[in-house]
């Protein structure tokens, strides 16, 4: 069996379970592994701490499957935690049909992303243990009841610092339709899962798309009349349509990307909705908010859902900037007592520092907002209480008095 031996201390985070060791606190390898082989974490003296995948070429030199010396990582291992995690997430096709049935680290496969829709599977292999078993995880999954497909997008940038080359290809089963429909909350979405982002979807913010639509609700129902609303970085229309499914009377969507706008434009006609009531705008999203604001114009409510800033922690200074200007121009066209929507999926970016960002967003707009609640991702991403670096979706509910 190889052997990973850590230096003195450096055996402290895995005693609290955290699944991560950097290629700084290992003293020496005894064996060859191959990149994604099982190797057992030592203390400096000797003592079992982990099972683990092993990456030559990554900082993460190795990530933990178990922190129990009786188990074996063999294929059964595998199926288990698989169907413990689809198990964990069946009550919520009650709800939707797109669904993250695999969150790595916090279903103990590390590395490995799985999200359905409808009767396909998405994978992502983004460490050398999940490809090293990428066969047989892929057996497993196709066993599912009612799959017909698996499609990998193993094209996430993780895989260059694992030594891995992309893949995006079918891996089992049929070839997936151009796009997939999937129903959440009732509304009806086209998931193009070869080109879209992530796996096809943000899968994600399934609960702030359905906060948004009863936000449209209740300002209908307290004002008589629909909100008109603002959706920045709109992709293919997630939170508009959840809008317009509230009652909203205006939604203005702007992104910089032509062709999600197109799949937005389709994604609305698929549930019927008025076209005069959703606007679709292709602009630079921070050009657009500053014309808006020496416009004066203003939004009963502002989202503001931007792609990843801080892809590391080097980024994160320039990162912050780039969230405190469009926070100032979403704050400004806010209407008075309207509310604001605002969100960072970069996990470089802690939760206390994406909140002060915002604080200092708000002092100065010279806007008097309260924060009514923190968002997050949806319940099929948990995060594993030892593996907090894990959270990299957070929001900020803001209601301006």
């Amino acid at each position: 069996m190889v052997q990973v031996w850590l230096k003195k201390g450096k055996e402290r985070s895995l005693w609290r379970r955290h699944p991560w060791v950097y290629d700084t606190a290992v003293q020496k390898v005894s064996g060859k592994p191959q990149n994604g082989e099982t190797v057992q974490v030592m203390s400096f003296d000797g003592k079992f701490l982990a099972w683990a995948s092993y990456s030559k070429d990554s900082t993460l030199r190795a990530r933990c499957w178990s922190f129990v010396e009786s188990e074996t990582i063999d294929a059964q291992w595998f199926e288990n935690k698989i169907t413990k995690a689809l198990a964990a997430r069946e009550h919520l096709f009650e709800r939707t049909s797109a669904i993250r049935v695999i969150m790595g680290e916090a279903d103990q496969l590390p590395g490995l992303v799985v999200d359905r829709y409808g009767d396909f599977f998405v994978t992502q292999f983004q460490s050398a243990g999940v490809e090293y078993w990428r066969e047989t995880i892929a057996d497993i999954l196709m066993k599912q009841a009612g799959i017909r497909g698996i499609f990998d997008r193993s094209d996430a940038a993780t895989r260059h610092r694992e030594g891995l080359q992309e893949r995006v290809e079918v891996l089992r089963g049929e070839e997936p339709p151009e796009q997939i429909e999937v129903v959440e909350d009732g509304i009806r979405y086209g998931v193009d899962v070869r080109n879209g982002h992530k796996t096809g979807f943000y899968v994600d913010q399934r609960d702030s798309r359905y906060l948004a639509q009863r936000l449209a609700r209740e300002f209908k129902l307290r004002h008589g009349r629909g909100m008109r609303a603002l959706n920045c970085f709109c992709y293919t229309g997630g939170f508009s349509l959840a809008l317009l499914a509230g009652g909203a009377d205006e939604v203005v969507s702007v992104d910089s990307s032509g062709e999600a706008l197109e799949t937005a434009r389709k994604n609305a006609a698929r549930n019927g909705f008025d076209e005069q009531k959703a606007k679709w705008v292709q602009a630079d999203v921070f050009d657009f908010l500053r014309k808006a604001r020496e416009a004066g114009d203003t939004y009963d409510l502002v989202i503001l859902d931007p792609p990843k800033f801080a892809s590391s922690h080097r980024h994160v200074d320039r990162a912050a900037r780039a969230y405190k200007d469009i926070n100032l121009n979403g704050l400004r066209i806010v209407s008075p007592e309207g509310q604001l929507l605002t969100f960072s999926c970069s996990g470089a970016m802690d939760v206390d520092l994406f909140q002060k960002v915002i604080a200092g967003a708000v002092i100065d707009s010279k806007r008097e907002a309260w924060m009514v609640a923190r968002l997050g991702a949806g319940e099929d991403h948990p995060l594993m209480m030892t593996c907090p670096e894990g959270e990299y979706l957070k929001g900020l509910h803001l209601k301006l008095r």
